[in-house]
C-alpha cells in the first residue's frame, strides 16, 4: 500500500515561493552530499505524484515535477475533462474536482512506494481530508516575510510524530508522521 507524503522545500517561514510563484531561494545555497542523499533517498521511493494542473491544463517546461527526473505517473487536479498527455515518458492524467480520487488513483500506480503531493493547495485539502501519512520537508535558511504558504488556510490542528531531522550544509530535513 502507498504512503502518501507532502513532499516540499519551504523557507523557514513556512512558504513555497515569493508572491509571484519564483523560487529563486531555492538555488546557490552552500550544499553538502548528505543534503542531496536526503533528498535523493525521498525521490527514489515515489512512485507517482498528485498535483494542480495549470489554468490551460498543459505541461509547460518549469511545471515538469521534480524537472523530470522521476518517470513516474502524474495525476493533476483539473475542473475541466481532459485527455491525458504524455511528455517524455510520463503520463499526466487529470482527475476532475475528486482529490481523494486522484489520491486513490495515484496510490495504486504506486503500489507499495510513495505518492508525493505537491502543492500548498493540495497538501492543505488532503491534509484535510486525513489522506496525507507524512511530511518531508526540506527547509532552506531564509526568510520570505510573504509569499504562497504551505499551510496557511489549513484551518485545522493536526497532531505530528517526528520521524527523523537532519541538518547539513544548506537545508534543515524534518520528517513527521501524520497522527490520527
Amino acid at each position: 500500500m502507498a504512503t502518501v507524503i507532502v513532499h516540499a522545500t519551504i523557507t523557514l517561514d513556512g512558504f513555497l515561493a515569493d508572491q509571484g510563484g519564483g523560487v529563486d531561494w531555492m538555488f546557490g545555497r552552500p550544499s553538502a552530499p548528505e543534503d542531496s542523499a536526503v533528498v535523493e533517498d525521498v525521490m527514489g521511493r515515489i512512485g507517482a505524484i498528485v498535483g494542480g494542473a495549470n489554468k490551460t491544463r498543459t505541461i509547460e517546461d518549469g511545471e515538469i515535477p521534480y524537472g523530470g527526473m522521476l518517470q513516474v505517473p502524474v495525476f493533476l487536479m483539473t475542473h475541466d475533462a481532459q485527455e491525458p498527455i504524455e511528455r517524455d515518458g510520463i503520463t499526466y492524467t487529470f482527475v476532475v474536482d475528486d482529490i481523494a480520487r486522484a489520491v486513490e488513483r495515484a496510490s495504486q500506480a504506486a503500489g507499495d512506494r510513495w505518492v508525493s503531493l505537491l502543492g500548498g493547495s493540495i497538501a492543505r485539502q488532503c491534509l484535510r481530508l486525513g489522506l496525507v501519512d507524512e511530511l518531508h520537508l526540506d527547509v532552506a535558511p531564509v526568510l520570505l516575510g510573504d509569499g504562497i504558504s504551505l499551510f496557511a488556510g489549513l484551518r485545522q490542528r493536526i497532531e505530528l510524530e517526528r520521524l527523523e531531522t537532519s541538518a547539513y550544509a544548506s537545508e534543515t530535513h524534518l520528517c513527521y508522521r501524520v497522527l490520527r
